[in-house]
């Protein structure tokens, strides 16, 4: 029987022999973990089998490195990997652990089911739930939050959850309120966004949400990210960089001049509507923007000048209001769709 696939995407690597870091496209199987020069190779550059390993998140190794994650192989090889950001690093940390330890102990891998951990009512949608909670009116609120020195964007503590879920009568009291809640926490409808939550969630055998001010977690599609607080209150931002980041993530992006295809670390903000693009093995410097106020956004299946073996789907294009053609690749269907949503939404709205 084939290993199944687990999760697939974009990942900056560590040289094995070298000093140097570069992106590389990942996959995680039940075995182990392989790594491409690109998307479209058919034969890894390596592979790290998982069995007997250890990670360690986050791995503090390298001071001018945030959001690395390093796996030790059973034959005490090292391999270091950076996130674009903090729940992408946090989702790949949480399925490499379980595949770790299902192999430890000689199980498949499977994600935890919701209904059989903690009894959950055939009856409930647990989607149509997640979208009443996403309700730009009536939903959760979104928040920034401050706590231990940090800044949490786009997110909510667990008892203002609970407290919705009792005030919108889908639960008759706290507990059934907090067994809702763990269940879209399992689906991955809700994710931790800061320590004591994450402990919660990956502490014991079964998932707990915990209803605490203190606890802060996000919805899954939504533009969480977080940042160190600095009090420093004479730093001036340039405007274009003012704007709330609705969503990051890696993408390749067709080269103006050359037509030669690289991996590109995009940050989409709004008002102003901006979405900068950076080297992601170099760290957050931008290397340009995309002035995104009027621009138009579609799914392409064809890109002029594109060499054929750089064409592999998923494509899209965005065209500036002075005319600036640009052309980007998402790793999956559901990504790009993803992120036309959000930039053509981000257009309309901002500056």
């Amino acid at each position: 029987m084939e290993p199944q696939e687990i999760r697939e995407g974009y990942l900056v690597k560590k040289g094995t022999l070298l000093n140097s870091w570069r992106a590389v496209w990942v996959v995680l199987s039940e075995d182990g973990l392989d790594y491409y020069k690109k998307k479209t190779d058919r034969s890894p550059n390596g592979m790290i089998p998982l069995k007997g390993a250890t990670l360690i998140s986050p791995c503090q190794d390298f001071n001018k490195r945030l959001l690395v994650f390093k796996i030790t192989a059973e034959k005490k090889q090292d391999h270091f990997f950076q996130a674009s950001h903090m729940e992408e690093r946090e989702l790949w940390v949480k399925d490499i652990k379980r595949t770790i330890s299902c192999l430890k102990d000689g199980k498949r891998f499977a994600r935890k089911s919701t209904r059989r951990s903690i009894r959950l009512p055939d009856t409930v949608n647990l989607a149509e739930l997640y979208a009443l909670m996403k309700d730009q009116d009536d939903g959760v609120k979104e928040l920034k939050l401050e706590q231990d020195n940090r800044v949490f964007n786009h997110c909510f503590t667990g008892a203002t959850v609970v407290e919705w879920l009792v005030s919108r009568e889908k639960a008759r009291n706290r507990p059934e309120a907090l067994m809702l809640a763990t269940g879209l926490l399992n689906e991955g409808f809700l994710q931790p966004a800061d320590e004591l939550s994450k402990e919660g969630a990956e502490g014991g055998e079964q998932t707990s949400f915990l209803d605490q001010t203190k606890a802060l977690y996000y919805f899954a599609d939504s533009g969480f990210f977080c940042e160190g607080y600095s009090s420093d209150e004479d730093v001036l931002l340039k405007d274009e960089f003012r704007g709330n980041i609705i969503k990051q993530g890696c993408l390749l992006k067709q080269g103006h001049r050359r037509k030669n295809w690289k991996v590109r670390k995009f940050i989409l903000r709004d008002d102003p509507a901006y979405m900068h693009y950076c080297d992601p093995s170099k760290g957050d410097d931008p290397l340009g923007a995309v002035h995104l106020r009027g621009a138009v956004v579609t799914a392409v299946e064809y890109v002029p000048d594109a060499k054929k073996y750089d064409i592999d789907g998923n494509l899209f294009e965005i065209i500036t209001s002075d005319e600036t053609h640009y052309f980007l690749q998402a790793a999956t269907a559901e990504e790009r769709k993803d992120w036309i949503k959000a930039i053509q939404a981000v257009s309309k709205s901002g500056k």
